[in-house]
């Protein structure tokens, strides 16, 4: 079992070589313009769950994450090339639905503040 810290730094460094290889590496295109918002291992490196998103949102979701199943093989290969560990984690890939729910929530304050600004609190007399 390796430490919180150490499994970080790796999780960052898969997250850095995973980015590369969608730029440079991986010609499926289901897997084009993906962005990688973060990698978290487990403290026994056994597995490694990779966040991702791409542009065209949740309906390119399911494409997306079934190319991902299909290429994991080349891609775990390809990292465990350039990330040197005695065993290296199984990638679990996970859509990040993180961006949705921040503009979400950008709207609802966004919609609350207008309606603040309707209303001045002002009482009027009849």
């Amino acid at each position: 079992m390796v430490s919180e810290a150490r499994a970080r730094r790796i999780g960052d460094r898969i997250q850095e070589e995973l980015s590369q290889l969608f730029q440079r590496e991986v010609s499926d295109p289901r897997l084009v313009l993906l962005t990688v918002t973060a990698v978290d291992v487990d403290r026994e490196l056994a597995y490694a769950t990779v966040y991702i998103t791409a542009t065209g949102g949740e309906e390119r979701m399911d494409e997306v994450l079934q190319a991902l199943d299909g290429a994991q093989g080349f891609l775990r290969r390809e990292l465990a090339s350039q990330i040197h560990l005695r065993n290296f984690p199984r990638l679990r890939f996970r859509w990040d639905f993180s961006q949705e729910r921040g503009a979400r929530i950008d709207e609802l304050l966004d919609m609350l503040s207008s309606e603040g600004e309707g209303d001045t609190g002002e009482t009027r007399d009849p």
